[in-house]
């Protein structure tokens, strides 16, 4: 079996992420991105070739390309299988491990710390929506012009973080966090398709759901104003919401996400694996 390890798809994102249409059997897959946990993976098929990941098959674009994302506590192994006329392989993919940071937050509203009876059904109704949302796995391929920050200001959240709040410990943060004035634009990091617009969810407040394909999504989080409607599509760079300190938050701050299917994964990975190209 075959062995990726992370150095070498490192080394080939310090030179873009374009990769060529036309890959050799015998050298297929090709990858580019981050192989650790948190990580997303930009992969490319040769003619003729499907691949599975969990038992699925995965979307591949016209280009052959299709991704691959780790979650947080992604084992440090794991597979996916390539199909052809001659049969499968198996190809085995090593995956970092990671250390994260522990982060204690006080001052947050004590109601969104130990949520009441009538609040965790809101709770679960807001988790059923977001679920309905990401369910979406689209044959759009806009990840693939690359990604932008979407906000200006302080990071002051990373991913992965075991969160206390006032004290209590809670689930780990699974996004990106900058700090900025209530009303700061928010921009699509991204092209895509507006899957979800909620003017205030319990923890999240103002939230705002992108699909860019293949089950890559950007959400956005603690909004003050959103800009724009579900089924919408918008362009990278356009403004979409302002930055806001709605739901669990201190302060005004955009907490942006980002999931590929059920894997939350990493937004500063994604930047590093897809830039935008210049």
């Amino acid at each position: 079996m075959l062995s990726y390890q992370k150095k070498l798809p490192l080394l080939i994102v310090l030179f873009g992420f374009i990769v060529t249409s036309n890959v050799p059997a015998s050298e297929s897959p090709k990858f580019i991105g981050s192989f650790e946990q948190g990580g997303l993976v930009l992969g490319q098929l040769a003619e003729g070739e499907t691949v599975s990941y969990k038992g699925k098959l995965l979307k591949i674009n016209s280009n052959r390309q299709f991704l691959l994302g780790f979650g947080r506590n992604e084992p440090v192994s794991t597979e996916i299988t390539i199909h052809n006329q001659s049969g499968d392989k198996n190809i085995v993919i090593n995956v970092a491990p990671r250390e994260y940071k522990v982060q204690k937050i006080e001052g947050v509203p004590q109601k969104t710390v130990t949520p009441s009876k009538k609040n965790l059904a809101r709770i679960k109704q807001d988790i059923a929506i977001v679920k309905q949302a990401r369910a979406l796995v689209s044959d759009e391929d806009d990840f693939t012009a690359g990604f932008i920050v979407p906000a200006k200001g302080p990071i002051t959240g990373v991913y992965g973080s075991q969160r206390y709040y006032n004290g209590v410990p809670k689930s780990p943060h699974y996004g990106i966090d900058y700090a900025a004035p209530i009303g700061t634009p928010v921009k699509a990091p991204a092209a895509g398709v507006i899957t979800m617009v909620h003017a205030d969810m319990f923890y999240s407040g103002g939230t705002l759901i992108l699909d860019h394909g293949h089950g890559l999504s950007s959400t956005f989080l603690h909004l003050s104003e959103i800009l724009v409607e579900q089924g919408q599509r918008v362009s990278s760079g356009m403004v979409i919401a302002k930055i806001g300190a709605s739901g669990r938050a201190t302060g005004p701050h955009l907490d942006w996400r980002m999931n590929w299917l059920d894997q939350r994964i990493d937004p500063q990975l994604v930047l590093n694996t897809l830039p935008v190209s210049q």
